[in-house]
């Protein structure tokens, strides 16, 4: 599967190359304003550096998010897809080779590691990482017990931890995991920001973050589904999402089903795999306001349902479009577009 990587930096100044598998590669230099330059941090190391505190950010306003970009929407829409999500989700839009390949950047190297599924749902991804770290290092945590429980069913699983929890109010200590993963979750995160200031939070000095998610389409009409259903970033804002929260060596890897042909005009539900190293102990230097929900607060039961189920509309579309791009591929033949 071709796949390209996009490192960040402000203006985006790309140099292309092919890598020794033929994939080709976007790359820039990463120029970070928060932190000092430095090369690659030495991963033994265990005095503790505190960098430079960056200016206050705003959270993401509450206004922005999508119809399904809510935890409470999001709760009761997974409560239903968990039932069906590996059989028909999965297969057209997160399958095991483009999992395997998203996971490659995050570098899961040793069985000893201490890694944390964040948003694991039914535990897809996490059969993935298990298969280079040994699953009683492994936790996974999400908001759904719903998805949750497809994974407690998964036998590669039994051993590791399973968590209800916040991916933005994570319940670990700082400075607790080598590696962060997190696939297909942050499209319902309410203030994305946050969620990955949590990632740099607790991972431990040198480890690795690595965030899997949508990007988006530029096709009109996919564009207007992307916009009522949940949050599809531009490869940008992961860049800089990635910085602000004092991340270095950040790095974008372009993923998408074969049968896609390298196509993303619709965007993608798991489009892109963005890894970036934490530099220092301690947590991120970015300093962010109030949460942007608060799932204690009343809502009105009429407006939640209608916003529900403009969402599960708008989620019906991206049902459609892999069939349909499975469909062009095989009647268009190999080597065109489509």
């Amino acid at each position: 599967m071709a796949s390209s990587i996009l490192s960040g930096s402000d203006n985006f100044k790309l140099l292309s190359g092919i890598s020794p598998s033929g994939s080709s590669f976007l790359g820039s230099e990463l120029n970070l304003k928060c932190l000092p330059q430095k090369g690659f941090v030495n991963l033994r190391a265990t005095r503790t550096l505190r960098p430079t505190k960056c200016s206050l950010s705003a959270s993401r306003p509450a206004s922005q998010p999508r119809f399904i970009q809510h935890k409470k929407e999001a709760f009761w829409f997974y409560r239903f897809l968990s039932i069906v999500y590996d059989h028909v989700i999965n297969p057209g839009h997160w399958t095991e080779d483009m999992r395997d390949e998203a996971l490659e950047p995050a570098e899961l190297h040793a069985r000893n590691l201490q890694v944390v599924d964040v948003g694991g749902g039914t535990g897809f991804t996490t059969l993935g990482i298990v298969k280079h770290v040994d699953a009683k290092n492994v936790t996974i945590i999400d908001q759904s017990p719903h998805q949750l429980a497809k994974a407690r069913q998964k036998e590669p699983l039994k051993e590791c931890k399973i968590l209800e929890g916040d991916a933005e109010d994570l319940p670990f200590p700082t400075d607790t995991f080598d590696r962060y993963i997190s696939a297909g979750s942050i499209e319902y995160w309410p203030d994305p920001q946050r969620g990955i200031k949590e990632a740099y939070r607790v991972l431990t000095i040198g480890g690795v973050a690595c965030l899997i998610g949508p990007v988006y389409p530029t096709f009109w009409l996919s564009r207007f589904f992307a916009d009522v259903w949940m949050l599809f970033p531009k490869e940008e804002e992961y860049i800089e999402w990635f910085k602000k929260a004092g991340f270095t060596q950040v790095k974008l890897k372009r993923i998408g089903p074969k049968w896609y042909r390298g196509v993303r005009r619709h965007g993608l539900i798991m489009g892109c795999s963005v890894t970036g190293v934490k530099p220092y102990a301690g947590e991120s230097p970015l300093q962010l306001g109030p949460k942007v929900e608060d799932v204690s607060k009343p809502v009105n039961p009429f407006v939640f349902l209608m916003r529900f189920l403009l969402g599960i509309m708008a989620a019906s579309y991206y049902v459609l479009v892999p069939i349909y791009m499975w469909i062009k591929d095989q009647i268009v033949p190999k080597g065109q577009p489509i």
